[in-house]
């Protein structure tokens, strides 16, 4: 990254002054603020002025990466005896969106990043991708700024709950599998799913499923897309166990 690049709307003492909480919250100081800058600075913002290389879209390709290797390392490390498609699983549930999502706002990502009017209007600071991409290219600039070593203990502390949960229990988080199996050793029919609602505009739609089994239903779910509606359907009906009574 060119050293000359200003940081969108702050002199650097002022971003740096800025910064200093995010700093302290996320455990790191960088050397170089500008890499955290360019890790803040959403695609839409250098769009409106016309910037086109100052965002975060470089470092989330990076960081994705580094998060990808720190991750598989330690479930290699904490699970000697499981196979390559058993460590696959627990990874996709660790580095997925609403994952990563989690992570960020826990850090209060969201009140540092910075975006265009537009994006801003939309509730940018809430959307999952923005979100979750925002934290790959933190994850990216510390690596930058620093070495593996110091981004690998960045990412197991930020992810120690749920690192903790897997070596307690590390069964795969497939409630729509579960509910079938359930399911289909009562009866040969499976749940089906079905939209209720869909609402929103296209970029930042809302779902509404719910799961039938044998002409009942068995839960509702909300989701930013019918995958994720559909398994937290799956959820609800896990809980209430409606076939049950």
């Amino acid at each position: 990254m060119k050293s000359d690049q200003p940081a969108p709307d702050l002199t650097p003492t002022d971003f740096a002054v800025h910064m200093n909480p995010l700093e302290r919250r996320i455990g790191y100081k960088f050397r170089n603020s500008l890499l955290l800058a360019e890790a803040l600075t959403h695609p839409s913002l250098s769009f409106e002025r016309k910037t086109f290389h100052f965002d975060n879209q470089r470092l989330e390709f990076l960081g994705d990466a580094v998060l990808q290797l720190v991750v598989t390392h330690h479930l290699y490390r904490l699970f000697p005896a499981f196979s390559e498609g058993q460590m696959t699983k627990l990874r996709s549930r660790l580095v997925s969106r609403e994952g990563l999502k989690k992570h960020a706002l826990a850090l209060g990502l969201g009140d540092y990043l910075m975006l265009g009017r537009g994006e801003e209007a939309n509730q940018g600071r809430s959307r999952s991708s923005t979100l979750a991409d925002a934290f790959e290219a933190l994850v990216g600039a510390i690596y930058l700024d620093s070495d593996l070593e110091t981004v690998r203990r960045f990412v197991l502390r930020v992810a120690g709950d749920e690192l903790g949960a897997l070596a307690r229990e590390p069964g795969e988080n497939n409630p729509k599998g579960e509910l079938q199996e359930i399911l289909q050793a009562i009866s040969p029919i499976s749940p089906a799913y079905e939209v209720v609602s869909e609402t929103g505009p296209d970029h930042h739609k809302e779902f509404i499923c719910r799961v039938l089994w044998e002409n009942k239903e068995l839960g509702r779910g909300l989701g930013q897309s019918k995958k994720q509606a559909e398994i937290n359907a799956a959820v609800e009906a896990l809980h209430g166990r409606v076939w049950e009574a």
